[in-house]
Formats: structure tokens, sequence, C-alpha cells
């Protein structure tokens, strides 16, 4: 059985593929600044900072890829998430080349290209939407991005960045029709990004099977990933709720949705808890 290290392993996501990477034949070593206590059956655990270049270095000692989840998962200020965000990932790339990991799966976000605009029919590819950053966070994940390019390029490493919409257990606001990955599917999506063959650098986006979906997952399906759910079962009470988008609305006209709005603007965001950048259970994307 092949290992994988998860790193931000406490947070939503990280939590769902404990549970869920087992089942098709990962072991999974979890990686978070705070100890787990709900650790499974073979499962290790390492209690580390993904900015320690040398606890990085032994994390990975011994896996087959590494997953990585960890960082500020929302809008922070910058020193905050140029350090947590972009330092951490350097230090899990750097860690994985030494090691002679060549698989990397990097949790990117629709926040790295959030001011482009919501396509006006059709599918939006990866390709026609280039970095176009909507907050700090944003820009941190199209650093990962760069930076998994670069390790591809340079070091001939496997890395695919996954560009997640909104990962919840179901949906909850009317933009999530469009937008939701499913707890299913990002198990499908990760699995897929572990096992295609020679991917190099491939960046996709990661959302369900949804009815109302803006991007195109021609990718994603390119690596295995076949998504099995679909918001729309949480369409009519959301509709009923909220009320149909409206288009013009900055939320729905761009990719980024509320991201791109003033209330992101780095001047009135809170300043990350004492005590660390990297906050306990981190790594959910939206």
């Amino acid at each position: 059985m092949s290992q994988v290290l998860v790193t931000g392993a406490a947070g939503r996501i990280g939590t769902v593929l404990r549970g869920g990477l087992p089942e098709r034949g990962w072991a999974v070593r979890s990686l978070d600044v705070v100890p787990m206590t709900d650790t499974r059956p073979g499962e290790e655990q390492v209690v580390a900072d993904t900015t320690d270049l040398t606890a990085m270095e032994d994390a990975v000692a011994g896996v087959s890829a590494v997953v990585h989840l960890a960082g500020i998962a929302t809008e922070s200020t910058w020193p905050a998430i140029s350090h947590a965000n972009i330092e951490g990932t350097y230090c899990v790339l750097e860690a994985a080349r030494r090691a002679g990991v060549s698989r990397v799966v990097l949790a990117s976000s629709n926040h790295a290209t959030g001011y482009t605009p919501r396509p006006d029919g059709g599918l939006l590819r990866e390709v026609d939407a280039p970095p176009r950053p909507d907050t700090y966070y944003g820009v941190s994940k199209a650093a990962m991005e760069a930076l998994g390019s670069l390790y591809v390029d340079r070091y001939g490493m496997d890395v695919v960045c996954l560009r997640i919409g909104s990962a919840f257990a179901e949906p909850t606001t009317v933009r999530h029709l469009s937008t939701w990955l499913s707890p299913g599917d990002q198990v499908r999506l990760v699995d897929a990004a572990l096992r295609a063959p020679a991917p190099g650098f491939a960046v996709v986006w990661g959302v369900s099977a949804n009815t109302r979906n803006w991007w195109d997952l021609t990718a994603a399906r390119a690596l295995g990933y076949e998504p099995a759910d679909d918001a729309e079962v949480f369409a009519s009470a959301l509709v009923e709720a909220y009320g149909e988008p409206d288009l013009a609305d900055p939320v729905h006209a761009r990719v980024g949705g509320e991201y791109t709005l003033a209330q992101f603007d780095a001047e009135n965001v809170e300043p990350p808890l004492p005590g660390g950048d990297i906050a306990p259970g981190s790594g959910a994307e939206r």
C-alpha cells in the first residue's frame, strides 16, 4: 500500500481525505500543527508546521506522494499569508524534491483567478483563466501554482494544482450551485491526481458535476477524475430561500464571488490569531 502525506489534515478537506483515501488503497500520514484525537487505524500522525523545512523533510521521508492542504484558508494580512501559504508551499515542494518524492498535489483555489469574469454561456477552461487573484489569499494560490510549475520544469516532478471551488458537506448559497465540490468528489479528485500517469504540471478545476457549473472539467477528467455528485439536488431549497442569482451582481459575475468585494480588502480583514500563522485545522478551500 502506497503512503501519502496529507498536510492540513485536521481541516475540513483533510478530514474527508483521511477517511476516503484509505478506502482507495492509500495509507495516510497526517500532518497538522495540532495533535489529532480522531486518527484512524493505521494512520500515522505528525505534528509540525509546513513552514519548517527540516520538519517537512522528516515528514515526507518514505512517502510516495504529498497532498498539500495546509495554510491560511481565507483572506488575512500579507505577512501571515505570505509566510504560511507561500513559504509553506515552498517548504513542502523542496522537502519532497530532496526526498525524491516526485508527486505533489497542491490545493490551489478559484481565488487564484477570482477577478476572471464568469463565462457568458459555455464553460471556462483553465487556459482561459490565467492568474487574476482577488485577495492576498488568491495571490498565494497563484504563487503556489507558479512554484509547482518551477519544480516540474526544473526538477522533473509531477505537480497537480487543484483550483478548488466550494468544498463543503453541501451547498449553502446559490453560488455554491455552480462551485460545489462534494466530499465524495474531493476524494475522487485527489485520488485521480495521485494516480494519473506522468501528468507533469497540471492545473484543473476542483468542482463536482454541477448542472450549473461555470468550469470545464475536461482537464480534470483527463487525469481520471469522474465526479459523481451534482449540487442541483439542493437547488430548489436554495433558490426558494435566496432567489435566482443576479448575474449583474459581482458575487455571481466574477469567479471569486464575494472575495472580489470591498469587504475583503486587506484593510478590512482581521489579523491572524496570536501564536502562529497557520491556524489549527487549516486547509479548507472555498
